[in-house]
């Protein structure tokens, strides 16, 4: 059995961890982390969980957590990393859903982040876990950067056609919508019922934190660097992100083809048949990235649709898809989940 420790479990990821470990069979929870709500058991703060989790909450603590196998921060940024280095000395391996160790570049990094970087020394070992891209590398990793939901779902659909070559890589666009959920569990005017229900509004339009990390990952398979103009919205539901993603073609070429050929032995990415429209509701709860390409009226427009659960490929989903590679597991072990619909 894999002996797992959560750091900062009371937010979405962490509960959503929670919910997905807690059926793996291969996974012993060892200790569920708190510094708000240590000594109360799991299953008062998440019912959905009893039943399921018969721990309490406990203090983060680097030698408790140094004897697991494998450790998952769902902390918010810049958290990760006052532990990580202690627990990597240690010989223990580590996941991390925050923004911490995803960018290469520290000075990058603290432009965005505005604060220093504790541990930049690790910033250049850390894998990126994107398995589609970096499979090969998450098997020996040490350190692990999930990505983030809006880089996941934008970089999928845009990977196939820069890896071939086949558009203009200066004027990409990623129109791209979120759930409310992807802000956090946290008390948010902006996120109160009366202010997300019934509206729809683009916000960071110039400049989100998330646009140099969709950036490095899209340069590292392009022949030459992208210019990506990014602009999320949110809307007025709790899951899911969708991106629209726009290029210019400069070779003709059977795209439907591309796809389905690129993602064939991907187990969580699902390519649909010409002409469909992938929804939200379709992937809630699962660890599926659903895409669509279109060529519309047959011109030189490339319009791909990307779909995810932000909780689940957009992150907790993703980070266990990663344990599973490190540790030699079927890829879909515990999360091959079938969306609730309706």
């Amino acid at each position: 059995m894999i002996k797992v420790g959560i750091v900062g479990a009371t937010g979405y990821t962490g509960v959503e961890l929670l919910r997905l470990l807690a059926s793996h069979p291969k996974v012993l929870i060892e200790c569920v982390t708190s510094r708000g709500e240590a000594g109360k058991p799991v299953s008062d703060l998440f019912p959905n969980l009893r039943g399921h989790i018969d721990q309490q909450f406990c203090q983060p603590d680097v030698d408790q957590l140094a004897n697991c196998d494998v450790v998952f921060f769902a902390t918010p940024h810049c958290v990760a990393m006052e532990m990580v280095p202690e627990l990597i000395k240690r010989d223990t391996k580590v996941i991390d859903l925050s923004a911490d160790f995803r960018l290469r570049d520290a000075v990058e990094w603290e432009q965005w982040y505005n604060m220093p970087h504790t541990c930049p020394e690790l910033l250049s070992e850390a894998v990126y876990g994107l398995p589609e891209v970096n499979r090969d590398a998450i098997k020996s990793a040490q350190l692990i950067a999930v990505p983030g939901c809006y880089p996941t779902a934008t970089q999928l659909g845009f990977i196939p056609l820069l890896e071939q070559g086949i558009i203009d890589v200066d004027h990409l666009i990623a129109d791209a919508k979120s759930g409310v959920s992807g802000a956090g569990r946290k008390a948010a005017i902006g996120t109160l019922l009366t202010e997300s229900s019934e509206n729809m509004k683009a916000y960071a339009v110039a400049g989100h934190r998330h646009l140099p990390e969709i950036t490095q990952g899209l340069n590292d398979v392009s022949a030459n660097p992208v210019g990506l103009t990014f602009v999320p919205h949110l809307t007025p539901m709790i899951r899911g992100i969708h991106a629209t993603l726009y290029a210019t073609l400069t070779k003709q070429t059977d795209l439907q083809a591309l796809f389905e050929q690129r993602y064939a032995n991907e187990p969580f990415v699902d390519v649909l048949p010409a002409g469909s429209h992938p929804e939200t509701r379709t992937v809630t709860g699962t660890n599926v990235c659903r895409i669509a390409v279109h060529q519309p009226q047959k011109g030189n427009t490339v319009v791909v649709l990307s779909a995810i659960d932000n909780l689940v490929k957009g992150a907790s989903g993703q980070a266990i898809q990663n344990m599973n590679i490190l540790f030699d597991l079927p890829e879909s072990m515990g999360i091959n989940t079938i969306a609730v619909m309706p």
